[in-house]
C-alpha cells in the first residue's frame, strides 16, 4: 500500500512537473513573442514590383541594372559605388533576390531583351534614313 508520504511525494513532484511545464510554456511565449517583435527586421524586402517590372525598393533603380552589373562581374561593393542611391545592403538584398529567383528574373531578362529588339526593329523600319545616319556616324567614329 501506498503510504501518506508516498502521495504526498507523488503530488509534490506532479507539481514540480506541472511548475516545470508552465515554465516552458512561458519561456516558450516569450521567445515567440521575442521571435514575432524580430521578424519584421529579419524579413526586410529589398525588392519591390511596380507593373511588370522590378525596382530596387523605395528607388528608381532598376533590379536589371544591378543584376547586369552582378553578371558583367562587378562586386557588390563596386555596384554600390556604381549606383550612389544604393547602400551596399540594398546591392546584396537585390543580389539575394536575384539568386533566390534566378529562373524568374532570367526569364524576365530575356523578355526585357527581346522587347527591346522588337522596338528597335520597329523604329528602323519607321526611320531608316536616321539608322543610316547613326550608322555612318558610328563607321566614322571608328
Amino acid at each position: 500500500m501506498e503510504s501518506k508520504c508516498d502521495r504526498i511525494s507523488g503530488i509534490m513532484c506532479w507539481f514540480s512537473l506541472v511548475r516545470s511545464r508552465l515554465c516552458l510554456l512561458k519561456f516558450d511565449y516569450q521567445a515567440t513573442g521575442i521571435f514575432m517583435a524580430l521578424a519584421p527586421i529579419l524579413s526586410k524586402s529589398y525588392i519591390e514590383q511596380r507593373g511588370t517590372a522590378y525596382w530596387i525598393e523605395g528607388t528608381r533603380i532598376s533590379l536589371d541594372s544591378v543584376v547586369y552589373s552582378f553578371l558583367n562581374g562587378d562586386s557588390p561593393e563596386s555596384i554600390a559605388q556604381n549606383f550612389p542611391l544604393l547602400s551596399l545592403e540594398q546591392v546584396y538584398g537585390a543580389i539575394a533576390f536575384y539568386l533566390a529567383n534566378r529562373s524568374l528574373i532570367d526569364a524576365y531578362l530575356q523578355e526585357g531583351e527581346a522587347e527591346f529588339e522588337r522596338l528597335q526593329q520597329t523604329c528602323r523600319e519607321k526611320s531608316p534614313l536616321l539608322y543610316q545616319k547613326l550608322k555612318a556616324a558610328q563607321a566614322q567614329k571608328q
